[in-house]
This record gives structure tokens, C-alpha cells and sequence, in this order.
């Protein structure tokens, strides 16, 4: 019999998972990652129900009785140092270069798929990884595993977990892929493992994700594109995101918005809307997923940030590297933001946007 290990959360999706793997017939055992290093010098996060927060191993006990309900054995990693020196530290130098990080498609491949794991293999064996996320894989006609979104589009993941590798995907299950949350919920609330209405994990770090930068507030200049005209001031560029318009603390006869982050100098560059359109974006750190190269003649589907519906472009390998060349401008492409490709429900590729242009 085929053993699969789970992913335990605590929450209705891994829970859910879990048990159709069981159902399944596998033999299954849970895990349940520690990210919280005990000595952190981060401020507890505004929302208890975010992941990056302090009081996993307050929730040990109820992941462990849902373990014991569905019959399996529960095993706890800690994987702490690496998540500091690994997501953390990625996330800190990110946007401390004037870029916008993504923690949770860092975390997904580096860590959960990937760390986590080989802790795991130190004490189990095991022949897959299962996981509550929402997604979908499949073997292609081409050989390789296919990472496709998932049956609901609604709760699709498949934007978080587009730099996991081939061989991440042959050991990895998504039991929740086919079937909607809805579907989800009932079973859960038929198996017994939580109150109707139970919450959802929120995003990484449910607060000011400079509390996590540990950098002082330094004052610099906010600028206007057109004329260089300062007009007015920041306590660091950081605070900032590409295509911000609220709170900026400025007045001026139209909209604008945060075009350029220039860490060098601590300043942020703001622009009319039109400045924040742009029609090619250049990208880096490649991560090939269904195909080992896009095909300069076909129409994909690319999310330039995870709640895009996707835009239609060209995807091409020019001199400066990848490129994505859309039918229609897209607005505020963000450097240090994954820009994945699709063709229909398949990923083709994930990578960083680097820098973008008219």
C-alpha cells in the first residue's frame, strides 16, 4: 500500500484533504510545519489567522484530534531557521531593492514541497505528498507534469505553486483539485472536524508587512514623473507598492500613482494612470512547468499578480531574456511579482518580472 503524507493545517482544506486521501486507500500519516522561530523579533501579526504567526503550536491539539478522527498519525517539523534564512530573508532583500515579493510561491517550493519535506524523510517514508490547496496534475503527452488550475476557478492556486519542479510534482497529490469548496465545506462539516462557518487562513502575515522588514522609517521624496517636481515626502520607499493610488499624502489635479521605487536614493516616482500601463514585460529566474519553451506563435494567458484573470499575450526569448508582449496593456506590472503563463488551465511557465516597458 502506497503511503501518503499530508500536509495538516488545522484548517477545513487540509483536513478535507486528508480524509479523501484515506478514503482513497492510502496509508496515511499528517504533518504539520513550524515557521515561528521561538526567539523572533517580529510583532505578532494583526490576524491570529494568518500563516506566518506565533501561535501554531497553540492549534497542535485540534490538528491532532482531526488526525486521530481520520486515523493517522501526526508528526511535527520545525522548520523555522530555514524559513528565516530561506522565505524571510528573500522577502527583507526584495523589498529592500525596491521590488515586491511573493512569499507564498517562495515558501511553496523552498519550504512546504520542498525543506519541510526533507525533514520529513529524516524519520518517514513515504511515496507522496498530499496538500488541501487547489489545483490539479496531470501526466502530459509531452512526459512531463502538467500543473493545471483547479475545477473551481474561484479558489485556483495554481499561481502560488507554479515554481514547484518536476519532480516536486510526480510525489505531490491535490485531493481538493476536481471537487468545489462548497463541496469541501459539506464534507467537512459531515466529518465533524469544524463549526460551520469556520474562518480561512488569510495571507502569509496578516499585518504591515514592513513590520518584518526591521528597518527604520527614513524620509525621502515623492516625485513626479513628468518633471522630476518634488511633491511632498515618504519615511521610506517601502512602504510603497508599483501601482499604489491611496495614501500617498499628496495633492495634485489628477490621480496618480507609485510608477518607481528607487531604493538607492529612497525615492518614490509617481505618475498619471497612463504611466502605469505597459504592453512588454521583461522577466527573469525562469521556472519551466508544462513545456521547456514557449512556442512565439501561440496565444497564452498571463497573470502578471495572483487576482489577474490572466491577460492575452505573446511569450517569446528575446536578447534581454523572457519576454511577455500582451494584445492589450496591462497595468502596474511589479517587479519581484511572478508573472505565470498559461495555455488554457496549464502552466507553461512561472517567473519574476524584472522591469517592463511601453
Amino acid at each position: 500500500m502506497k503511503k501518503v503524507l499530508v500536509g495538516m493545517s488545522g484548517g477545513i482544506d487540509s483536513s478535507v484533504a486528508a480524509l479523501l486521501v484515506k478514503r482513497a486507500g492510502y496509508e496515511v500519516e499528517g504533518i504539520t510545519m513550524l515557521i515561528w522561530a521561538k526567539d523572533s523579533p517580529y510583532p505578532m501579526p494583526a490576524s491570529a489567522n494568518s500563516c506566518y504567526n506565533p501561535n501554531k503550536e497553540e492549534e497542535l491539539p485540534e490538528i491532532e484530534r482531526i488526525c486521530k478522527e481520520i486515523g493517522m498519525k501526526h508528526h511535527v517539523v520545525d522548520v523555522s531557521s530555514l524559513y528565516e534564512s530561506t522565505v524571510l530573508e528573500n522577502f527583507r532583500n526584495e523589498y529592500m531593492n525596491g521590488r515586491t515579493p511573493n512569499p507564498c510561491i517562495w515558501c511553496n517550493t523552498k519550504i512546504k514541497f520542498g525543506a519541510m519535506l526533507d525533514e520529513a524523510r529524516k524519520i518517514l517514508d513515504f511515496d507522496y505528498f498530499a496538500t488541501g490547496h487547489y489545483a490539479r496534475i496531470e501526466k502530459g503527452e509531452n512526459g512531463r507534469y502538467q500543473l493545471l488550475k483547479a475545477v473551481d476557478l474561484k479558489k485556483d492556486q495554481s499561481y502560488f505553486l507554479s515554481r514547484l519542479t518536476q519532480e516536486q510534482l510526480s510525489q505531490t497529490l491535490f485531493p481538493l483539485g476536481g471537487i468545489t469548496k462548497d463541496e469541501v465545506r459539506k464534507i467537512d462539516e459531515e466529518a465533524g472536524f469544524h463549526e460551520p462557518g469556520q474562518r480561512e487562513s488569510q495571507d502569509f502575515y496578516g499585518g504591515d508587512y514592513t513590520d518584518l522588514l526591521d528597518v527604520k522609517d527614513r524620509k525621502g521624496k515623492i516625485i513626479l514623473l513628468d518633471n522630476g517636481k518634488t511633491l511632498g515626502y515618504h519615511k521610506g520607499f517601502w512602504h510603497y507598492t508599483i501601482g499604489q493610488r491611496k495614501g500617498l499624502g499628496i495633492a495634485y489635479s489628477e490621480p496618480l500613482y507609485v510608477v518607481k521605487l528607487d531604493s538607492k536614493i529612497n525615492t518614490v516616482v509617481v505618475a498619471t494612470e497612463g504611466y502605469t500601463r505597459q504592453k512588454r514585460v521583461y522577466l527573469k529566474d525562469i521556472a519551466w512547468v508544462g513545456e521547456e519553451c514557449f512556442n512565439p506563435d501561440m496565444i497564452y494567458s498571463s497573470k502578471i499578480r495572483s487576482t489577474s484573470p490572466g491577460s492575452a499575450s505573446k511569450a517569446y526569448i528575446s536578447e534581454k531574456g523572457p519576454v511577455l508582449e500582451f494584445v492589450e496593456d496591462v497595468k502596474a506590472a511589479t517587479p519581484g511579482q511572478s508573472a505565470v503563463v498559461y495555455d488554457g488551465d496549464r502552466v507553461i511557465a512561472s517567473a519574476l518580472i524584472d522591469s517592463s516597458d511601453k
